[in-house]
């Protein structure tokens, strides 16, 4: 009997699992599934069309602005340029101004017109409905410029930057390596304060790769400083020859041509036409 029993158990039926019990945790985890569960179906289905519509929508707005619905018709200068020309300004609109009132690229804009040589900066934004708004911020030169390794010609603006317009005006002229406009800027500043008392004005300032310093005056004098030293530097020695100046110039009584300030204690004059000094101490 118990043989019987166990031949039961293990009968045909019972091995695979025809039995309502055996067969009932299958059917339950088949039926768990994703497609079994219809509030997930519907949430991806939500989803699908939200994305369907989103992308529907922005091709019909592109589509939309970029139709000649919104021209524009005129670029507004909201600043008078004293440098820049009307022709420039016209010439930069029709070139750089593409598409409508919507899809006009503001930055290209801007950056076409800050390419013009005397724009230092432009502002571009739009006037509904159907403008645009510019101003402009133009260099104010103060001074030539020249790059004393290459030569090249330049202006430097009250900023200290470095911009290449052309220019007639009556400037001072700068000189010295690239990257030291700005320093030199100032020490112009500095240095024509010191002379004011010879009744000149600094027409010219030079530094050259070994940071020495050549001062042009309006007379035409030159002023070489040359390097600053410890014991006498280069505005010591500039102060007391403003100050040896009047007594020297009655001693020489010709034209100076050159000014030789890099002695410690005194410096030598070179006259118009002469190469022989006249000394002086300061």
């Amino acid at each position: 009997m118990p043989v019987l029993a166990e031949l039961r158990l293990r009968s045909p039926l019972a091995a695979r699992g025809l039995s309502g019990t055996s067969r009932m945790p299958g059917r339950t985890h088949e039926r768990e599934g994703v497609w079994h569960r219809p509030a997930v179906l519907n949430l991806f289905s939500d989803i699908l069309m939200l994305f369907a519509a989103v992308a529907i929508g922005y091709a019909l707005v592109a589509w939309f602005l970029s139709r000649p619905l919104f021209p524009l018709r005129e670029v507004v200068v909201l600043t008078p340029p004293a440098q820049v020309t009307a022709e420039q300004l016209e010439y930069v609109a029709r070139s750089a101004i593409h598409g409508n009132f919507f899809s006009v690229d503001l930055e290209t804009v801007r950056e076409t017109f800050e390419k013009l040589p005397w724009v230092r900066r432009a502002e571009v934004r739009r006037r509904w409905p159907d403008a645009l708004e510019l101003r402009l911020e133009e260099h104010q030169a103060v001074a030539y410029w020249t790059v004393s390794d290459s030569g090249d010609s330049q202006l430097v603006d009250r900023q200290g930057e470095i911009f290449v317009a052309a220019s007639n005006a009556e400037m001072p002229s700068f000189s010295g390596p690239q990257g030291t406009a700005s320093y030199i800027q100032a020490k112009h500043r500095e240095f024509g304060k010191m002379i004011e008392p010879l009744g000149r004005k600094l027409v010219g300032l030079a530094l050259s790769a070994r940071e020495a310093w050549q001062l042009k005056l309006d007379d035409g004098m030159v002023i070489v400083l040359g390097r600053d030293q410890e014991k006498a530097p280069i505005g010591e020695r500039l102060e007391r020859f403003v100050r040896a100046w009047p007594q020297a110039r009655e001693k020489v009584g010709v034209q100076v041509a050159v000014a030789d300030l890099r002695y410690p204690s005194g410096f030598a004059l070179t006259p118009v036409g002469g190469y022989k000094a006249a000394k002086g101490k300061q």
